[in-house]
């Protein structure tokens, strides 16, 4: 279903089953930090994600864009930072973004996450039963929230 957002509409409609303009997944997402030594400390020296790409951005020449993931960097594993040092914090609201979760195996695995992470001085949730998964959740050093979440299908009961 998608809002018909050009006509300023909230009138949803179905999407053909025979659309061939279909998506097809999450190919990365993202997000604005105000350091990239201290984000790559995290992402790549903590959570063990590769740096897969250290560049300027395409859409700004002025600020660095670092892309992490699994190794080689395939669409679905990618996660990139732009890099602004003097941008005011951003507001939680309508517009901004709540979370973004990775995906680990097991919840015994999900337990070792959580206790690696309080043992590295990361603030961490508790475990959730969130019905068709479990996870935790903790914050990068500019504060996104992340979750860790074993493979399930998303929704409670599924």
């Amino acid at each position: 279903m998608l809002a018909s957002a050009a006509a300023g509409s909230t009138t949803l409609r179905a999407v053909s089953e025979q659309r061939r303009m279909a998506l097809r997944g999450l190919h990365h997402v993202t997000a604005i930090c105000r350091d990239l030594e201290r984000t790559t400390a995290f992402y790549r020296d903590l959570l063990g994600l590769a740096l897969v790409r250290r560049q300027r951005s395409d859409d700004d020449p002025d600020a660095r864009h670092f892309w992490f993931g699994t190794e080689g960097g395939p669409p679905g594993s990618l996660v990139s930072f732009l890099e602004y040092g003097e941008m005011e914090d951003g507001k939680v609201g309508v517009g901004s973004t709540h979370h973004f979760a990775f995906v680990i195996e097991t919840a015994d695995e999900l337990a070792a996450w959580r206790d690696y992470l309080r043992s590295h001085g990361v603030e961490c949730s508790e475990v959730f039963d969130r019905g068709g998964f479990r996870s935790i959740y903790f914050r990068d050093p500019d504060g996104h929230i992340l979750e860790i979440a074993t493979r399930g299908s998303g929704v409670s009961g599924g």
